[in-house]
């Protein structure tokens, strides 16, 4: 922040703003790489690219805010609120992209409770202010951001004091078969893995519920229904939550289905919020409506169709209803939110085998933690390759498998869930409140220097 407030003018501020910006973000989003990596003579040209384009990108929206805010009198304080305005923003428009803010380097302690107050970005704009205040007085604002900061030490501290929920007792099993991602739809390899998790499934007493991670499943049931009873037949008829792609006609999903039984379907959720040029090109069905260019468009197959959206599935009363998200969906708060019903646990399956074995994974993780503290429920998370975890509503990780290794969690109660949080309530309102108080105090020291 010290360095984008070194500047004079507008254009200036704009071009500091952007380069900060962009040197955080790639450092942030290194992992951006990866996905290129998995076929590198064939897609590794695009992987800096990726990497430079993504980090100037969202560069802008920094830059942007620091040439706003320039002209304030109280900059550092105009400057947090232009940042976490930005943050907002980056996090919703364009279908957004909420992750490395400011506010998850708090993940590792007690303050992240506070994000059951004001969520992730209302974390951001606190700290971003936090980090202003030294900036204008010096020794009193350095001991006033102490003291915030000490009391939201104190408040995390009393909140994993409080006791625990009372948990939900059914059994879960969380299948992480390590299926590395050059392999996966390798006909052989898909085959190998699929009788992996076959045989993860059946190993000791069949659970309530197991878990298969995002496309865990290499066939389709429309065109191969032998294979649910086969998976049901693996859990002893119990129930099996599965990540498997589905189709109608020419459109298809990422999808998550519930089986049971002989190997009939209980539940389906599509996901409905894709990943941007991976799992869709914008503007696809566009071109196809408008130019007849159908290489882009979901609906003539060439690419996933969304989802109608957030969705509750009631298992029954034992295991209660739960919110499911596919993959990148629990990195947006937004989402939890929207749900049709307050569920009772939610549960993310992904295959972050795409994301490397550095930083994305453990980003991706960190990320869906938040969600619990956010929500005061507890997230059940099964990955291909890690980290497949039990999380409990205070983010807390009760259990989890070592990353990169195939294996099998037996869960024997599913955390209990909280209230609703504050944020559950009011969701983003209490950010933009502070962001609007950041602004009110700069412009009105800005309309007495002028005065």
């Amino acid at each position: 922040m010290a360095r984008m407030l070194r500047t004079g003018s507008a254009a200036s501020a704009f071009w500091v703003g952007l380069l900060v910006g962009a040197g955080y973000f790639a450092a942030s989003l290194n992992w951006i790489v990866s996905p290129f990596l998995i076929d590198p003579l064939v897609y590794g040209w695009m992987a800096p690219f990726a990497l430079v384009l993504m980090a100037l990108g969202f560069g802008l929206f920094w830059g942007a805010a620091n040439a706003l805010t320039c002209r304030f009198a109280l900059r550092p304080l105009a400057l947090a609120a232009g940042l976490g305005t930005v943050e907002l923003l980056r996090g919703n428009i364009l279908t957004g992209f909420p992750w490395a803010l400011t506010g998850h380097m708090w993940h590792a302690t007690p303050v992240m409770q506070t994000m059951a107050l004001w969520g992730a970005t209302g974390l951001t704009v606190v700290t971003l202010a936090l980090a202003a205040l030294p900036l204008i007085w010096r020794v009193w604002g350095a001991a006033a951001a102490a003291l915030v900061l000490a009391a939201g030490f104190g408040f995390g501290q009393w909140q994993l004091a409080q006791p625990d929920p009372a948990p939900r007792v059914a059994s879960l099993r969380l299948v992480q078969p390590n299926a590395e991602q050059h392999l996966k739809w390798n006909p052989d390899e898909a085959r190998i893995l699929f009788q992996r998790q076959l045989d993860l499934t059946r190993a000791g007493t069949p659970a309530d519920l197991t878990i298969w991670p995002e496309t865990a499943v290499p066939y389709l049931l429309e065109y191969s229904p032998e294979v649910a009873p086969i998976i049901t037949g693996a859990s002893g008829g119990q129930k099996v939550a599965i990540g498997i792609q589905r189709v109608e006609g020419d459109r298809g999903w990422n999808s998550l289905r519930v089986l049971e039984g002989d190997g009939a379907l209980v539940a389906t959720y599509d996901k409905f919020h894709l990943v941007p040029f991976g799992e869709y090109m914008p503007m696809g069905d566009l071109l196809q409506d408008w130019f007849g260019i159908g290489a882009f468009a979901a609906q003539v197959g060439n690419g996933y169709s969304a989802g109608t959206g957030p969705a509750v599935i009631d298992l029954g009363p034992e295991l209660g209803r739960m919110l499911p998200l596919i993959c990148y969906e629990a990195v947006f708060p937004y989402i939890p939110r929207r749900a049709p019903e307050r569920p009772d646990w939610m549960l993310q399956i992904t295959n972050d085998a795409w994301f490397g074995t550095l930083t994305g994974p453990f980003q991706h993780f960190q990320q869906a933690r938040m969600r619990a503290v956010e929500q005061g429920l507890a997230l059940i998370r099964v990955a291909n390759t890690g980290v497949t975890a039990v999380i409990d509503a205070r983010g807390r990780v009760v259990q989890a498998l070592p990353f990169g290794e195939a294996g099998a969690l037996d869960v024997a109660a599913i955390p209990g869930a909280l209230a609703a949080t504050p944020y559950a309530r009011w969701g983003e309102w209490p950010a933009i409140a502070a962001i609007l108080l950041l602004f009110a105090g700069a412009f009105w020291r800005r309309r007495r220097h002028l005065a």
